[in-house]
């Protein structure tokens, strides 16, 4: 049966006041272009075998009943980023293609502090381009394996910019949107309206359910590319030490200022070595502005040891510049 249609006739100056308000509210929609298909390539669903794990049905006793999970090509060789907990205790893990190829794919390693990790293909799959830092605002994608019905794709937009504290991870550098993300997305990609990678999508942020509420969270593509890199050469991460130890601002410090004190250096360390003392307010580590403790980590662990840091801090209200050189 077709559906009925109504027509009521609209005269041409409601008319022009319905339209720009519709523009108003869906700005995505406008002059906006779809990006190629062949993004899709690039993306795979992941299919995870639990060894002793007894919820799955009769044909695969070894994988879960959840849904399945996501994962993108990141560096050439068939080498694609997922996060550690759509792999959560398997051993070996199955990879499905956008063309319905079912493969055998490897597990090459996890970093628990960051979520992501690091699996391969027995095939090369092309690495989408990479994009810039989206802007606040700007509209993304988020290409994944949603409830394990395959892939799809979502879209939405940049609503934060380097979101950390979240409780996810030790270590955060997160993309905050609003593109709808669902169980089985994790691991997917974030792209930006040309199609470029900008992200791995990561966490859904809700308060009593898995359902998508509209915050949802990916791993920045620095962050990402950093640690598959040392997943793929040393099958870890190697962290470097910056010898310092941050507390957060007390309510009163924070009615005038801004950061994360040093509440102690390591003698000899890397902060001791570059001038850092207990009382020090940073303000800027890198390229990351400091506005809570738990900007920190993520701001030091996008850097490799042996990294030359700039940092930017307060001492007695007055402000000072160093470089911290991470110690391996």
């Amino acid at each position: 049966m077709k559906a009925r249609s109504h027509f009521i006739p609209v005269p041409t100056g409601r008319l022009l006041i319905l339209a720009f308000v519709v523009i108003l509210l869906n700005p995505g929609h406008v002059n906006a272009e779809a990006f190629s298909p062949d993004i899709l390539k690039s993306v795979v669903s992941v299919l995870p075998e639990w060894p002793g794990y007894g919820g799955g049905d009769a044909a695969n006793p070894g994988r879960p009943k959840n849904p399945e999970g996501s994962a993108v090509a990141i560096l050439p060789g068939g080498y694609l980023a997922t996060n550690v907990h759509v792999l959560g205790a398997a051993t070996k893990i199955k990879i499905r293609l956008d063309d319905g190829r079912l493969l055998a794919g490897t597990i090459i390693g996890r970093d628990p502090r960051t979520d992501i990790a690091l699996i391969k293909a027995p095939i090369d799959l092309a690495v989408p381009p990479f994009g810039p830092e989206p802007k606040l605002g700007g509209r993304v994608c988020a290409i994944g394996n949603q409830f394990g019905l395959g892939l799809s794709v979502t879209c939405g937009v940049a609503s934060a910019l380097h979101r950390t504290g979240t409780g996810f991870n030790p270590v955060e550098d997160f993309i905050q949107t609003d593109a709808v993300v669902n169980p089985g997305g994790s691991g997917g990609a974030l792209v930006d309206d040309d199609g470029r990678l900008v992200g791995l999508v990561s966490a859904i942020f809700t308060k009593d359910s898995d359902a998508n509420i509209g915050v949802n969270f990916a791993s920045s593509l620095d962050l990402v590319l950093r640690v598959a890199r040392d997943l793929k050469k040393h099958g870890r991460v190697v962290y470097g030490k910056s010898g310092v130890v941050v507390r957060a601002l007390t309510e009163i410090e924070r009615e005038a200022l801004s950061g994360a004190m040093v509440a102690r250096v390591t003698l000899d360390g890397a902060g001791a070595k570059a001038g850092l003392q207990p009382g020090d307010i940073l303000t800027t580590v890198g390229r990351r502005r400091i506005l809570k403790t738990s900007d920190v980590p993520g701001a030091f662990h996008l850097n490799r040891p042996g990294a030359s840091i700039p940092i930017s801090f307060l001492r007695d209200g007055r402000p000072k510049t160093t470089t911290l050189v991470l110690a391996p």
